[in-house]
């Protein structure tokens, strides 16, 4: 299917999503989902996530706080939720949709320090509001609707800059061209039977409160919401019944742009923008994801090994990857999340029998490695398809290192790092020097942690004949990285002796990207992240291959 580029659309119309009542609800789906919706109907879409908090970017925060951390081509460290935006849209984001407070304060305090200001005092209005809105049009002439999605919830201390500022906006733009989406909690109380509208409209109220009315409501419940509940929430929140829109909960999140059609979100959004007749959605796309999804042709059991395993937001783009690649082979991927740490000292094999598969995801620290090494050695003696992404390619290395060849204490420079000897033999080390473009980027292990890793798209050059080109179809690739330590290239040779193939490299053959097993049915590991590409109708073809071995291997066909 091909969408119609910018051009339906004399101007750029905005849409504000906020979120109320309480905080997780869905906003970012819901945003991914009309925009995949708009883009159904021929018009061009670019989706912006706005985040309170003070952090630069979430590149520094635990998983455990934020969930992963998504990297875009231009190599900004981003929100989850542009994970989303990409999957549903298609659309390559870049460091200009995402922002958080701390960088448009950060942005501000430099103008400051510079005199741009002219010896004013700076205030939130309107220093820090202006920079809000400056950021909100960037590059508005390329695209029909601007999505853009306020982090946290109405009545959030740190978010009421944003939230005044895109009320500004909207008095700012012609009058039309800026509407409001408000996504709320319909509770249903079990107890008395009863679905309550109370907290959406304490929430509306507080939008209102603000200066901001809403032109939709997006409720989330378990279930379908009555006729009498949507009529009570139009009457009080101020809202035309048809511009209720419910949001049930689904078995998958790539149900969710077939549910709101029907729903009506989209109609009732450009009929809030007054494009009516609009063009008929073209829905074949989803169909077509809806299908595979469920009538799917057995299910495949695949562990991912990792240590932040307790939240699985945390490797969200990992398991989003593995469901596509299970859509592109017309299986059921059951994602089992396995501790590393739970057999650092302890027999794998336990932990491990009876899955089909195993991943060994991207992470920072000691923690659990040596569980992830064992996983890997599981992989390589039992013929199980094994996956190594980022540290998970480093681990493979590092077993390989240690029971193939003679460098029996293997290990990496990040696990040296923190402690006053040396215990390791680095055959990965903390990577000071790459090309980036025409420049040479250097870095040391004291530098300042935001924003410092080897970061975004780079390209790679595989090994002819190797299982690599032969899964990319080509001998050149272009894929996202997050690292800051690397395989040590001067291992090659005995790892390669030992039956490890390094069947990729950086254009310089300076950088390992990946490397993979000879004599097994598949085991690979990749320095980047292809999780990070992947999309439900466009499955990266790692993943996809991935999981079809793993299918014969089963005998699933």
């Amino acid at each position: 299917m091909k969408y119609v580029s910018r051009g339906l659309l004399e101007m750029a119309k905005y849409i504000f999503i906020t979120g109320g009542v309480v905080s997780s609800l869905g906003k970012g789906l819901a945003s991914a989902a009309l925009g995949a919706l708009l883009q159904a109907r021929g018009y061009s879409v670019r989706l912006r996530k706005l985040d309170p908090y003070l952090n630069v970017d979430p590149g520094t925060m635990s998983p455990f706080e934020h969930g992963e951390v998504f990297v875009t081509d231009d190599g900004a460290e981003t929100d989850l939720d542009l994970g989303h935006y990409e999957r549903f849209t298609g659309v390559a984001a870049s460091n200009t949709d995402s922002v958080s407070s701390g960088r448009i304060y950060s942005t501000v305090l430099e103008k400051e320090r510079r005199g741009d200001y002219l010896g004013r005092t700076i205030q939130v209005i309107p220093h820090v509001t202006n920079e809000i809105k400056e950021f909100i049009k960037i590059n508005e002439s390329a695209v029909d609707f601007m999505l853009c999605e306020i982090g946290g919830t109405v009545g959030d201390i740190e978010g009421l800059p944003f939230f005044e500022a895109i009320r500004q906006f909207g008095q700012d733009k012609p009058r039309g061209d800026c509407i409001y989406v408000h996504l709320t909690l319909l509770p249903f109380i079990t107890a008395s039977g009863e679905l309550k509208t109370k907290p959406t409209q304490h929430s509306v109220k507080e939008l209102r409160s603000i200066g901001i009315a809403p032109d939709v409501l997006v409720c989330r419940s378990e279930g379908e919401i009555p006729k009498k509940e949507r009529d009570k929430l139009a009457l009080f929140c101020n809202v035309r019944s048809d511009c209720v829109i419910g949001a049930k909960d689904l078995e998958s999140i790539y149900e969710a742009p077939l549910a709101y059609h029907k729903e009506g979100l989209d109609k009732a959004v450009l009929d809030a923008f007054g494009i009516t007749p609009a063009p008929n959605p073209d829905l074949t796309r989803w169909e077509d994801v809806s299908d595979r999804i469920f009538n799917a042709e057995g299910t495949l059991k695949v562990a991912i090994v990792g240590k932040y395993t307790q939240l699985e937001d945390a490797y969200k783009s990992v398991s989003e990857a593995l469901t596509h690649a299970g859509m592109a082979n017309r299986v059921k991927v059951k994602v089992c999340w396995v501790d590393a740490e739970a057999f650092d000292n302890k027999p794998a094999e336990p932990f491990l029998e009876g899955f089909d598969a195993i991943l060994v995801p991207g992470g920072f620290g000691e923690r659990g490695t040596e569980g992830m090494i064992k996983a890997a050695k599981f992989s390589r003696e039992h013929g199980v398809p094994y996956l190594g992404i980022c540290l998970g390619m480093q681990m493979a290395v590092i077993e390989v290192s240690r029971n193939l060849t003679k460098i029996n204490n293997a290990g990496s420079e990040e696990f040296d790092s923190d402690s006053k000897s040396k215990r390791f033999t680095h055959v990965v080390y903390h990577l000071k020097e790459w090309v980036q473009g025409n420049s040479r980027i250097k870095r040391e292990e004291h530098d300042d942690k935001g924003g410092t890793m080897r970061l975004g798209a780079y390209n790679a050059k595989l090994l002819k004949n190797s299982k690599a080109s032969q899964i990319y179809q080509s001998e050149l690739i272009e894929e996202r990285h997050r690292h800051r330590y690397e395989v040590d290239i001067k291992y090659q040779k005995e790892l390669e002796d030992s039956g490890l193939i390094f069947s990729g490299l950086s254009p310089d053959g300076r950088l390992p990207e990946i490397v993979e097993l000879r004599d097994h049915p598949w085991f690979l590991g990749v320095q980047f992240h292809p999780e990070l590409k992947s999309k439900p109708f466009n499955p990266h073809p790692l993943f996809s291959d991935f999981i079809k071995t793993t299918k014969k291997l089963t005998r699933l066909v």
